[in-house]
């Protein structure tokens, strides 16, 4: 089977996802503003561009009102099973030094066979940043998915790995309760350099995530 470009792909899903959450077909410019929406950034030219490349594949459609529609075609892979994640930056496997991103800096493709317990829609991923959790598989570099923690019930979170941000900074570690008004955040490292984090509860402290998995890679620039 034919395969697309991360652009295209990114593009065919957004497109359907519009269409499922608002029940009409966009624009081209339509599907412009939504990506800007959700903090996507790029040009109208160049989304106009890869919706001309998909209409080449034959995997959209304009009718008379320039109005999106998907095809299904069987000459390229099953996107179905494919799904974008945002991924925010960097998150620091060692003091929370890396900066907390809002708005995703691009996004990851990933196989619904790898998630099947969780919705799509909850991951994110950042890029793993020291050495600090590398006795859990997380190395310098990796990207880790998390699922997004809806609930800041500390009970349900002891001794699991998450993604914290403190005053604006992203660390990844163990949470654990280490008394009644104090939350520890512990590396789990092979490297003794590194020390727990330790957070009063009134402290601005947002669990942002809950570890699903690492997709480790051998080098990325950071």
């Amino acid at each position: 089977m034919e395969t697309l470009t991360d652009k295209q792909k990114n593009l065919l899903e957004l497109i359907e996802e519009y269409i499922e959450q608002r029940g009409e077909n966009p624009t081209g410019y339509g599907i412009h503003k939504y990506m800007e929406a959700q903090g996507i950034k790029d040009s109208l030219k160049s989304v106009m561009q890869v919706v001309e490349a998909l209409e080449k594949k034959d995997l959209v459609k304009r009718d008379g009102d320039r109005r999106l529609y998907v095809v299904q075609n069987d000459n390229y892979a099953d996107l179905k099973n494919i799904f974008s994640i945002p991924l925010y930056g960097l998150a620091s496997c060692g003091e929370a030094l890396a900066y907390a991103n809002d708005s995703a800096e691009s996004y990851l493709q990933l196989s619904r066979s790898l998630f099947s317990q969780v919705e799509p829609k909850n991951l994110f991923a950042v890029k793993a940043l020291g050495d600090s959790m590398d006795k859990a598989g997380i190395n310098d570099g990796d990207y880790v998915v998390f699922e997004k923690c809806e609930h800041q019930n500390h009970f349900s979170l002891e001794g699991k790995v998450v993604v914290a941000v403190i005053n604006g900074l992203a660390t990844i570690k163990v949470f654990k309760k280490v008394e009644k008004d104090v939350i520890g955040l512990f590396p789990y490292s092979s490297n003794d350099v590194h020390q727990p984090i330790f957070i009063h509860k009134s402290d601005s402290i947002l669990i942002a995530g809950l570890f699903q998995r690492v997709l480790p890679v051998k080098y990325v620039s950071l």
